[in-house]
This record gives structure tokens, C-alpha cells and sequence, in this order.
């Protein structure tokens, strides 16, 4: 849910900025399914009962979902903003490919949110001395803040994509000043006739 922040930080620059919100209707985005259905594997599966009775096919539908989506963000490498969400998402991607099909989460992080211990697969994990340390869940939101949880390195990168893009497709569109105003006034030439 981090990411979700990013959206409304990049939604509400690009209203200040004078963006129009409409313009997010008109993206194009390449292989939409792909995401839909990486996204939706991800779901199923961290939810209970499933995320209870997955055992050692977790790790491996975990990656491959994860693997889907970030195909499809390369896909759509043309959108401006969206090489900060490919970095993010090639950093998670290899933290929890190096890592066994989890993402290592602090638990300094974990017990700074209030969670317990996890009993069941779950995306994140307390791994002792984990691989690609720094990109791991070593973050964390304060407690009071809606939807705390535990963050990486990347999940900021993805975060600050989401903003931009959405920021950035909001001012792209952005209305043509009206005549009259400084930026559409005509400057006269001087062609040498008197």
C-alpha cells in the first residue's frame, strides 16, 4: 500500500500545478492483463485460507507474479516517470529472488508497526543476515500514519514513479493558456517597411 501515497502525492501536484485530472483517462498502458492478473495472484495468495495452505508453492507463485508485473512496467518504459518505478521494481524483485522467494523485512521495522510475528506465507519475512540487505524492508512508517507497514528501497522508487507519472500526465494535458495572456501574445516582426 505504500505506493498508494505516491498516487495521491502525484494527483495532488498535479492539481496545484494547474493539471487536469481527466488526462489519466487517456494514458496508454501496455499489457494491462498482464498486471491485472500478477497483481491478482498476489492477492489470492496472501490471503487466508490460501496464504495458509501454499507451503513451498508460495515462494515460487510469489516471484512468477511478481516477475509478470514487472515485465509489464517495462513494457510501459515510455511513460515519463516510469524508469524510477523500473528501478524500484527491479530492486524488490531481486531482494526477494535472492532471498528464496520472500522479501526480508527488519524486525526492528516489523515490531516498530506493532506486528507480530507472521505464521503463515506471507510476502514478508524475519530472515536473519538476508541477501541484498539494503533493499529489503529495513523501513518502516509510523504507527500512526493510515495503512503503516514496513518499506524498501525500492517501494520508494516505485512510489516516486507513481507520483511522477501521474503528475506528469495531469500537467502534459494541462489547458492552452487563454489569448491575451503573456505566454500567447504575438510579437509583431519587424520586416525593415516604413
Amino acid at each position: 500500500m505504500f505506493i498508494l501515497y505516491g498516487l495521491l502525492a502525484g494527483f495532488a501536484a498535479g492539481l496545484v500545478l494547474g493539471g487536469r485530472p481527466g488526462a489519466l483517462g487517456d494514458v496508454k498502458i501496455h499489457w494491462v492483463p498482464v498486471v491485472l492478473a500478477g497483481m491478482l495472484v498476489q492477492l489470492v495468495l496472501f490471503t487466508s485460507p490460501v496464504s495458509d495452505r501454499v507451503g513451498d508453492l508460495g515462494p515460487v507463485l510469489y516471484v512468477g507474479s511478481t516477475a509478470l508485473v514487472f515485465a509489464a512496467v517495462v513494457r510501459n518504459y515510455s511513460l515519463p516517470g516510469l524508469p524510477l518505478v523500473i528501478v524500484g521494481a527491479a530492486c524488490n524483485l531481486a531482494a526477494i529472488v535472492t532471498n528464496g522467494g520472500y522479501m526480508p523485512a527488519s524486525p526492528g521495522a516489523i515490531a516498530s508497526i506493532g506486528h507480530v510475528a507472521i505464521t503463515t506465507y506471507s510476502n514478508s519475512a524475519v530472515i536473519a543476515h538476508p541477501v541484498l540487505e539494503p533493499l529489503t524492508d529495513i523501513f518502516a512508517l509510523p504507527a500512526w500514519i493510515p495503512m503503516t507497514n514496513v518499506f524498501s528501497i525500492g517501494d520508494v522508487f516505485i512510489s516516486a514513479g507513481v507520483g511522477v507519472v501521474v503528475a506528469l500526465v495531469m500537467l502534459k494535458s494541462r489547458p492552452a493558456a487563454p489569448a491575451g495572456t503573456l505566454t500567447n501574445l504575438a510579437v509583431p516582426r519587424h520586416t525593415g517597411d516604413k
